[in-house]
């Protein structure tokens, strides 16, 4: 079961109000019903009831986040490809991981996850709290186990009050590491960007141009078929057509279960880094690279999307199309490195 937190403080200026709209000058009047509803930003952070968000949670889980000694040699900490100043991913067009490993997918961005009902570019994880083992135990990654790591952090003083004020008590284990990374997770939310003071109200807050684009990602380009809701995604799984030998969520379902071969998680399109890299494998360093492969409509196998139908566009609606995906972007959400316990 979710539940919708409106928590009375803002951890770090990063829980999502409506004060935050508010302040960003947003307001709607009583009784009167929001333009373009399905892209409205919630009110709160959902969380789920096995796991409330609480700021002392999320606190200890910011210094987890970012403490390399979760990883096996302690060179890497998850922040380490999820870093803030790299929009929450790391920039690559291929993770490093343990010993310089290269991984085989780009890192996805961590913002919004509060919201995800998968994780992980194949869905191999159900919940925040299941995903946050995985780059932790994962060898290719920080290349640790979790006994390891909770012998690691029990005997380091500066944990202990952390994890009182977290839980009631000092103790570590493995369900605190992961509810803790898990709610510090859920309080990155996208900062207030230009579409949405445009959608609460605001003609002056986007281009004409972008508006021209907005027109186009829902009805010519038909991008909201994939890319829909406030997060500009349908949390689920499509084959678009890449030339890859990564079958993606294919390996976790029968493989009689066509459209899932080639699949991959439909990334959201918000705070997109300018230049790329984007695609699952890094594959594309430009918006306008990214709208012609979905114009054509990427190679043709049985797997392939029933979404991905080709389209004309001609050149002044494609810039017009990135204007729009540009007016999605927030800017930078900044985080402070916390200390470090001793």
């Amino acid at each position: 079961m979710e539940v919708r937190t409106r928590p009375a403080l803002r951890f770090m200026g990063l829980l999502l109000t409506l004060s935050m709209l508010t302040a960003a000058g947003v307001s709607w009047a009583a009784g009167d019903a929001a333009p373009k509803d399905a892209y409205r930003r919630p009110d709160g952070i959902l969380s789920p009831s096995s796991n409330p968000l609480t700021v002392e949670k999320a606190t200890l889980g910011k210094t987890l986040f970012f403490d390399a000694r979760l990883s096996r040699d302690g060179k890497m900490s998850c922040a380490s490809c999820h870093a803030p100043d790299k929009r929450w991913s790391d920039g690559r067009l291929r993770p490093l991981g343990a010993e310089n490993i290269v991984n085989a997918r780009r890192t996805p961005t961590v913002l919004n996850s509060a919201w995800l009902t998968a994780l992980m570019w194949d869905g191999r994880a159900s919940s925040l709290e299941a995903q946050a083992v995985l780059p932790i135990t994962t060898p290719h990654e920080m290349n640790f186990d979790m006994p390891g790591v909770i012998a690691r952090l029990q005997p380091i003083q500066g944990y202990r009050p952390l994890f009182a004020q977290a839980f009631g008590d000092a103790d570590v284990n493995q369900k605190r590491i992961t509810q803790a990374l898990a709610s510090f997770q859920r309080t990155l939310v996208s900062n207030i960007s230009p579409f949405d003071r445009w959608v609460a109200g605001d003609e002056t807050a986007i281009s004409a141009s972008a508006k021209r684009g907005f027109t186009l990602f829902e009805n010519k380009a038909k991008c909201v078929a994939c890319h829909k809701s406030w997060r500009f995604t349908d949390d689920s799984f499509h084959d678009i057509g890449l030339r890859s030998e990564d079958i993606g969520r294919g390996a976790k379902v029968p493989p009689q279960v066509t459209l899932m071969q080639h699949a991959f998680k439909t990334p959201s399109l918000r705070d997109l880094p300018i230049n790329g890299p984007y695609m699952h494998d890094g594959s594309m360093f430009s918006l306008e690279e990214v709208i012609k492969h979905y114009e054509k409509g990427g190679i043709e196998r049985k797997s392939r999307s029933l979404e991905m139908k080709p389209f004309e566009i001609s050149d002044e609606e494609r810039l017009a199309l990135v204007e729009f995906i540009k007016t999605l972007d927030g800017g930078p959400l900044k985080v402070d490195y916390p200390w470090m316990p001793e």
